[in-house]
């Protein structure tokens, strides 16, 4: 399989929305995601869990109302962010995730209405940073943090080529699209695929879903040079969360 194609730098800002608890907008890919966090707060009779917190994840659609695929969604962060958050240390307590979507790129060569129709896996790695970046700005403790990203196998010119963040166009015409999320730790979270591959494919997959996840550019003395094979590999999510963090430290402590 050839070689992944580069992709624009994510972009994030957190604490945007003043009356929740943390809050952040991610951008990439095309698409932009606001999440708001509030908890841990009390939780109704109904979600009460006697040695845990209970994670309530709610996706809303950038137009129209919530419908099965943004249920599917939800079920699949809940499960994910239930695994890095201690849960186990608020029994009883409600911790809430709304993600909304803002904006999606556009397909110029399939119907928007048979997207809109099926799961959208390009969007899910934007929905599970944007709330992994709200969970930090919330202060709400975690054992690790995580990074998500897309891989899709287009064949092109008879050859097999891996693309990440691929765009609608390419999930349309891929062979397989898979979704991978890793911990800080270099732990598998999430796997989730669609489509025909095999399990050499699938290896490759994971090494590029990994890499693009948990790779960190080692510091280079004097001019930084990238190479071509380092800037196809797709953005640097372990350096991203780090400097974004940084920034937001660093702009609330400027006043001393």
């Amino acid at each position: 399989m050839a070689s992944p194609c580069a992709t624009s730098a994510p972009e994030a800002a957190l604490g945007v929305l003043p009356r929740s608890d943390g809050s952040a907008k991610y951008s990439h890919a095309g698409y932009t995601v606001t999440a708001s966090v509030n908890g841990p707060i009390e939780a109704q009779r109904k979600d009460e869990n006697p040695y845990e917190a209970f994670v309530d994840v709610i996706v809303r659609p950038a137009a129209g109302v919530g419908g099965t695929r943004e249920r599917h969604l939800e079920s699949i962060l809940q499960s994910s962010l239930s695994h890095i958050i201690l849960i186990k240390n608020f029994p009883r307590c409600l911790i809430q995730i709304v993600l909304q979507i803002e904006d999606t790129p556009e397909n110029d060569y399939v119907n928007t209405k048979l997207v809109q129709a099926s799961l959208n896996f390009a969007i899910m790695p934007a929905l599970f940073q944007t709330a992994v970046l709200a969970l930090l700005s919330a202060g709400v403790p975690m054992r690790a943090t995580a990074a998500a990203t897309a891989v899709a196998v287009v064949p092109q010119d008879g050859v097999k080529k891996t693309v990440v963040d691929p765009s609608p166009r390419d999930i349309e015409i891929a062979q397989s699209v898979h979704v991978l999320a890793f911990t800080s730790h270099g732990e598998l979270l999430l796997a989730e695929s669609e489509g025909d591959f095999t399990v050499k494919e699938w290896d490759g997959i994971y090494e590029t879903a990994k890499k693009t996840c948990c790779h960190s550019t080692p510091a280079k003395d004097g001019m930084e040079m990238v190479l071509d094979e380092e800037a196809s590999a797709g953005p640097d999510m372990r350096h991203f969360l780090r400097s974004t963090m940084e920034s937001k430290v660093a702009a609330d402590l400027y006043w001393k």
